[in-house]
């Protein structure tokens, strides 16, 4: 599956700071799926900047298909 794939999988998505000092991304799917996925500060706000990247373009994205 890539990531124009479309999909019918339900997923939770859950984010916050652990007690070892990690950010935690803990994503829990349909079938009892588990994926707890630990980083530390630096690697949490690169990715935060990589989604707010994303966010952007699929803005931008919408705005030329309308």
């Amino acid at each position: 599956m890539g990531i124009n794939d479309p999909s019918d999988t339900t997923a939770n998505l859950q984010i916050g700071p652990t007690d070892a000092g990690f950010v935690r991304l803990y994503i829990e799917a349909e079938g009892g799926v588990e994926v707890p996925m630990d980083f530390d500060p630096e690697e949490a706000e690169e990715i935060a900047e990589e989604i707010r990247a994303a966010a952007q373009g699929a803005r931008a994205m919408a705005k030329r298909k309308r």
